[in-house]
């Protein structure tokens, strides 16, 4: 049944502030979207592609929606965590990028899980617990980018000043390797982020 509607193509007739409206042969319907997708949708009439995840209640029905297979595959595998529900799923995705994620997990650094809001220490460490098996299931046969102690302070720095964690991390992803020390990425990323 949760795969029954496995991915939805549309324009967008309206932006939610956690979900889009996707008119689709005449029906307006609602996706729950993490904010990365929000982000980048660009505004309402224009065309999106999502993969998506039917959640089945007995009072609702509710979808999902990603970008790409491995954003969703990420998602089911977030759902099969104890205590963890869509809304704290998709939570996870809007705050942390798959990256980041993947790289806490392998490191176990529960304070990563820790900043995404609704997650205290002893979901963060369940989280951890169980994801690290089932982590090659998401890995879709490319390595986990190794996120540097270095570049943790940097995000730590970021976050601080009121920047996302995804910010952060894109802005990481753009610095040159010269620049080593953390007040050099600091810099260099605080630039990139201000011509954002």
């Amino acid at each position: 049944m949760t795969h029954m509607i496995a991915s939805i193509s549309g324009s967008i007739q309206r932006i939610e502030p956690a979900a889009l409206i996707i008119a689709v042969g005449g029906v307006g319907v609602r996706v729950f979207v993490p904010r990365t997708v929000l982000e980048d949708v660009g505004g309402v009439g224009r065309a999106i592609h999502l993969h998506t995840h039917l959640i089945v209640r007995e009072q609702e029905l509710a979808l999902y929606g990603f970008e790409t297979t491995d954003d969703l595959q990420l998602f089911e595998v977030l759902l099969g965590v104890n205590g963890v529900g869509p809304k704290v799923a998709l939570s996870i995705l809007s705050t942390l990028s798959p990256e980041l994620l993947k790289s806490a997990i392998l490191r176990e650094e529960t304070a990563v899980l820790q900043r995404v809001p609704g997650i205290g220490k002893k979901t963060a460490e369940r989280i951890m617990f169980q994801l690290r098996d089932k982590l090659d299931m998401t890995q879709a046969g490319t390595a986990v980018p190794f996120v540097s102690d270095v570049d943790a302070d940097v995000i730590d720095f970021l976050t601080g000043l009121g920047f996302s964690i995804v910010e952060a991390q894109s802005a990481l992803q753009r610095l040159p390797r010269e620049a080593k020390t953390v007040d050099e990425r600091v810099q260099l990323a605080l630039q990139y982020l201000d011509q954002g």
